[in-house]
């Protein structure tokens, strides 16, 4: 086995969630994604697709009919180009993980630099490790004064000064897992004026791109590159149908590249998964067209359940927690608590909530816990709030 494969690190979140088998009384928020089923609509239209026989292989890039409709949903959200310079951008991927990894083989050689933006979700680490690079990671920082103490923010100048001509790639993912933290319009034009400058690809993971809740939020999008970007920009950007769409579990994603990359990757995507499912595209295809009736209510209810659920932790003691602007988790730190892994696994055994640990997410994120907001029922949330409120008394 190859020294990085044996050495990288399991998840931290499946640590705890094993705390919880075979544990019923658990509310579990420890994992990121809705406990909304997908819509009716969208699984009628995978098995309509099966009902018709599509069992084959598809095209290594995707349909054509779901790149059409990617490229005008991508169109509608940011159009900066026509639909038709959108469609042959556009890459059909295995699921958002799979669309990332892609990426990193692409560009990424043994010896290579790769900055990643801190904390993150752990595979946009592990990924270039993978690939032999050596990843140089820059922390956010985080506000501890003030009305948004407890928020995280980027340091531009290090960050900049972090990226040279030495560095093949920057990853950032913002809206950002677990921080909920997001680049302004202003911050992605300056890195990617300097990566234009030091001759750097951008891996942008935006997956959570509509679950936004500033109220300055342009066609119902966090900012994004694809906004300050030019066609040829060494950038790629990373979707998924999970979040926006509740459908954690069908794994399909996308991407959105140079054009002159995408025979390339659809090569490598050749050589990793062949293609995604026919009847998955054709339910992606559906999701995609009908989108308002999906997305937009989802993006209340999260804001609904992040109201609900923050204003409910800021009260208790020790805690230390700002509102996030996008994505779906209250990111938190709770005082005096020690090691988060064994608090977040003390918290399954002793009060029947699941969280995820800080550290899962890198380092700078010690002493942290992460709650999914993403609930159908708000009452849930309550109840988490009032099992961490017994159990904190419990410990005086």
């Amino acid at each position: 086995m190859r020294t990085v494969v044996e050495k990288l690190e399991e998840s931290r979140i499946r640590e705890v969630a094993n705390e919880g088998l075979g544990r019923p009384d658990v509310l579990k928020f420890w994992f990121g994604e809705s406990d909304e089923v997908t819509p009716g609509f969208i699984r009628e239209a995978a098995m309509a697709s099966l009902q018709a026989g599509e069992t084959f292989y598809a095209h290594n890039l995707g349909l054509p009919e779901l790149r059409r409709a990617i490229a005008a949903y991508t169109h509608g959200l940011h159009p900066a180009q026509n639909t038709d310079q959108w469609f042959d951008r556009v890459a059909v991927t295995s699921g958002g993980v799979n669309g990332l990894m892609l990426a990193s083989q692409a560009l990424v050689d043994a010896g290579d630099e790769v900055v990643v933006v801190t904390p993150a979700w752990p595979n946009l680490v592990a990924q270039p490790q993978i690939m032999g690079a050596r990843v140089v990671t820059v922390p956010l920082r985080v506000l501890d004064d003030g009305p948004r103490a407890g928020a995280w923010a980027l340091d531009l100048g290090a960050l900049l000064a972090a990226i040279t001509p030495a560095t093949r790639l920057l990853v950032v993912n913002a809206p950002n897992n677990p921080t909920g933290w997001t680049l302004s319009t202003q911050e992605q034009a300056a890195v990617l004026a300097h990566c234009r400058g030091t001759g750097t690809w951008i891996l942008s993971d935006e997956v959570y791109e509509r679950l936004y809740y500033a109220d300055d939020t342009t066609n119902g999008a966090a900012p994004s590159f694809l906004d300050v970007a030019r066609p040829d920009d060494r950038l790629i950007v990373a979707h998924s149908f999970s979040k926006s769409f509740l459908m954690t579990g069908w794994r399909l994603g996308w991407l959105v590249l140079p054009a002159a990359l995408t025979h390339a990757v659809g090569k490598l995507i050749e050589f990793n998964t062949s293609c995604a499912p026919v009847f998955v595209q054709r339910a992606a295809t559906v999701a995609l067209q009908r989108g308002d009736e999906v997305t937009p209510a989802l993006v209340a209810h999260l804001k609904t359940c992040r109201d609900t659920l923050v204003p409910l932790l800021r009260e208790l003691p020790g805690v230390m927690l700002a509102e996030p602007l996008g994505g779906m988790y209250a990111f938190f730190r709770l005082e005096g608590q020690g090691d988060c892994l064994e608090l977040a696994k003390r918290l399954v055994r002793e009060a029947g909530l699941g969280l995820a640990p800080g550290s899962a997410f890198g380092p700078e994120a010690a002493g942290w816990l992460r709650w999914c907001f993403a609930s159908r029922d708000p009452q849930r949330l309550l109840l988490g709030v009032e099992r961490l409120r017994a159990w904190l008394a419990a410990q005086r």
